[in-house]
């Protein structure tokens, strides 16, 4: 009898492990789910893709020319400036030594040629003596003058009326030629300047509509238009700068990094589907619970939708998906209705 109820017991675990596994299998050889769409009518729109950063139309960036230390700043990042006002000083003592001892020089040559010239009414000195007195002074004030005109390099001052939009200047440090201590600008109008390959340059008109996508908004249509291209473009990146203008109440910062789509050609009025739904010039249907592959004719290619010029109906149902996991013939279970 003991024997009978360990047999009883080993054959319900049995059991219960070939339900299990049943379970198992059965789940792992489930057709995968998947979602059909319907093409929809509506305008297609083909775009030149590039990047860009948003900056204000008019700005300036404020640099020093001289290798310096930093010794006093404005410290108004975010206020109003107007041409020529002061907004950082460097240290000046080592030119402005210069200039004292370039003066110090230049008085006393005006002295030696007032002497000269007393001494030349009296025929004690000769002509020559007195114009190379004369010749003197005159180098002297040019050192001065010139002399003069660095020490004015060593006041920074605002190029423009504007914000200062940033500002990097630091008391105690040095500043190195040519690197930027301010940025003054406009806070609006902003623009957008991008860069464009030059294949698609010729495509480019001023006006165009731009789709204009940002990291910090994503999900929102921002625009903007195409306000202008320049000339020459650039040998080396084989690129063209494009500016395009933002509307005022753009909610767009100052130095935001952003993704334009501009619009070169519209089409009204035709069948459209999504363009994830397109692999290599077809799409998939189900027919009979199995994935059978449709070439199509495609036409633009859009940001989202993919034209379509031929080989399907605005009432055919296909796989809103189209990814390289699924084969054609293989059997699939759809898993609802995704909408057009």
């Amino acid at each position: 009898m003991h024997g009978d109820g360990l047999m009883k017991r080993f054959l319900l675990s049995l059991l219960a492990l070939s339900i299990i596994a049943g379970g198992f299998y059965a789940f792992w050889q489930r057709p995968p789910a998947v979602d059909l769409v319907s093409p929809v009518r509506g305008s297609a729109a083909e775009v030149v893709y590039a990047t860009g950063v948003v900056e204000p139309e008019t700005w300036a960036a404020v640099t020093s020319i001289v290798r310096a230390r930093i010794i006093e700043r404005c410290n108004c990042e975010g206020k109003m400036v107007e041409r020529g006002d002061v907004i950082a000083r460097l240290d000046d003592t080592e030119a402005r030594a210069v200039f004292q001892a370039i003066k110090a020089r230049v008085d006393q040559s005006r002295k030696e040629l007032e002497r000269y010239a007393a001494l030349l009414d009296r025929r004690v000195v000769s002509q020559a003596a007195y114009d190379k007195a004369a010749a003197d002074l005159a180098q002297g004030e040019a050192d001065l003058a010139a002399q003069a005109g660095r020490l004015a390099d060593f006041l920074i001052l605002a190029p423009i009326d504007g914000t200062v939009l940033r500002e990097d200047a630091s008391v105690g440090e040095v500043a190195e030629p040519g690197q930027v201590l301010f940025w003054i600008g406009q806070p609006r109008p902003l623009i957008i300047v991008s860069e464009v390959n030059e294949e698609d340059i010729p495509r480019i008109e001023v006006d165009q509509k731009v789709a204009v996508k940002a990291d910090a908004f994503p999900g929102k249509a921002l625009d903007a238009t195409v306000k202008s291209i320049t000339l020459k473009g650039d040998p080396v990146t084989k690129t063209y700068r494009v500016r395009h203008a933002l509307p005022g109440n753009t909610p767009l910062f100052i130095g935001m990094s952003v993704e334009v789509n501009i619009v070169v050609r519209t089409v009204a009025e035709t069948l459209l589907v999504p363009r994830a739904a397109v692999n290599g010039g077809s799409v998939l249907i189900v027919e009979a619970g199995r994935i059978a592959a449709r070439q199509i004719e495609t036409g633009i290619v859009g940001i989202d939708k993919v034209e379509v010029l031929s080989g399907l109906s605005q009432s055919d149902r296909i796989v809103a998906a189209n990814t390289d996991d699924l084969k054609a013939g293989q059997r699939v279970a759809v898993a609802g209705d995704a909408g057009p």
